[in-house]
């Protein structure tokens, strides 16, 4: 799990136990042996492996507890330009960048280690200094080069390395932008190790696929989930959380609308090209409900008062499994559902090009992209997008 998806474990799964065993939830931070005891031990693990975080810090700088002991945040670092440097990094990400919080407070320890570890092996944290003359940039190379070696050594997976050296190399890009350095010394870095990315894109499910498990259903709850997974291309963490106030379901346009923080990738819409009815229908059963506060998935035994993103993950793969749908020998996730989508689309994309092949011999354009561009309006390109992506959506849940 990324942090983001961490962070839905602690407030949808972790957060309730807290409160039914006398804690605040909002301010008191686990403790290790707490989260042994109630099966989370393995969350300490995925923290130091994958995010070089201990479970304090998690709790406190990304989830946000209130821990009365806890400090405004210290770098450690006594050579104020470094420092100032790197908060105005972590600033221009959250406010220009629109980076998520959680994501801001990824670099934040990401770059504590490297500054920790430069520290370490060269005795100086003002890492600014050496970038201001050119003469220096071979040895200040080799100095970053030897961070690297560090991490080549203590981080177990090629994707945390880079993910390292994404960072670093993003904050000496920001502060050469902003003419605090003359150079990037890491710019060329990722030629010096074989790195690679070792998770590979989550396999897509197909339209077969995709249909089998939707004749699986087994309620209007269990419908709507495939449906927004597979039929909408939401995140699991999403759905679980879908909420009556975000459903639009104006006749020329029905969509999801996301406000600011409610999406990983920042505010917008979600168009609803298949299953307005099966949202339409939920919404409609569910307004008869007493005490209904809007969650389209909602939970009675959950403080958030909605199903956790794990219960999502669960039904999801039980509906895969009575289906005896397999993907590379396991039981498909919900990622996959999402997956599809994507796929759909893409190939949705790519046949409305494939339409216009005779429009572009007959004008002489370049290619169906220079038509598409030229010779189409955007209502009329967005037309074409949505009826070939509803026929694909159709294929997959109509039965």
């Amino acid at each position: 799990m990324d942090l983001d998806e961490l962070v839905d474990v602690y407030w949808q799964d972790i957060s309730p136990k807290r409160y039914r065993d006398g804690f605040d939830e909002d301010r008191d931070v686990p403790t290790y042996d707490w989260l042994t005891e109630h099966g989370y031990s393995g969350i300490a693990y995925a923290l130091r492996e994958h995010h070089d975080l201990t479970p304090k810090q998690f709790f406190v700088d990304v989830v946000g507890l209130e821990d009365e002991v806890s400090e405004e945040w210290e770098w450690n670092v006594e050579h104020d330009a470094t420092v100032n440097a790197l908060e105005s990094y972590l600033t221009s990400i959250e406010t220009r960048g629109g980076r998520a919080k959680s994501t801001v407070e990824t670099h934040r320890t990401r770059l504590a280690k490297w500054v920790r570890t430069y520290r370490e092996l060269h005795g100086t944290d003002a890492l600014l200094e050496p970038l201001s003359e050119l003469e220096k940039q071979p040895r200040e190379i080799e100095r970053c080069l030897a961070v690297l070696d560090v991490f080549d050594e203590e981080l177990s997976t090629d994707r945390s390395k880079l993910e390292y050296l994404h960072v670093a190399r993003a904050w000496y890009a920001f502060v050469k932008r902003r003419k605090y350095a003359k150079y990037n010394p890491l710019s060329e870095a990722g030629e010096e190790f074989g790195w690679e990315a070792s998770e590979p894109d989550p396999q897509a499910l197909s339209a077969s696929q995709v249909c089998r498990i939707y004749s699986e259903i087994d309620s209007p709850e269990a419908e709507l989930l495939v449906v927004a997974l597979a039929g909408w291309g939401l995140r699991p963490s999403e759905v679980a959380a879908l909420h009556v106030d975000q459903v639009v379901l104006d006749a020329e346009d029905p969509h999801l609308s996301f406000g600011d923080g409610e999406r990983k990738n920042g505010p917008g819409e979600v168009t609803l090209l298949y299953g307005v009815d099966v949202v339409a229908d939920r919404i409609d059963a569910l307004s008869n409900r007493e005490n209904w506060h809007g969650y389209l998935f909602p939970s009675r035994s959950s403080s958030t008062g909605h199903l956790s993103v794990s219960t999502i993950r669960r039904r999801f793969k039980q509906l895969a499994d009575t289906a005896g749908v397999v993907v590379d020998g396991e039981i498909p996730t919900p990622k996959m559902g999402r997956r599809f989508w994507y796929s759909a689309y893409q190939e949705a994309v790519r046949e409305v090009l494939e339409g216009l092949e005779g429009v572009a011999e007959d004008q002489g354009s370049s290619s169906t992209e220079v038509v598409l561009r030229n010779y189409l309006s955007r209502e009329q390109e967005r037309k074409a997008r949505r009826r070939k992506m509803y026929e694909k959506l159709e294929a997959a849940f109509d039965q």
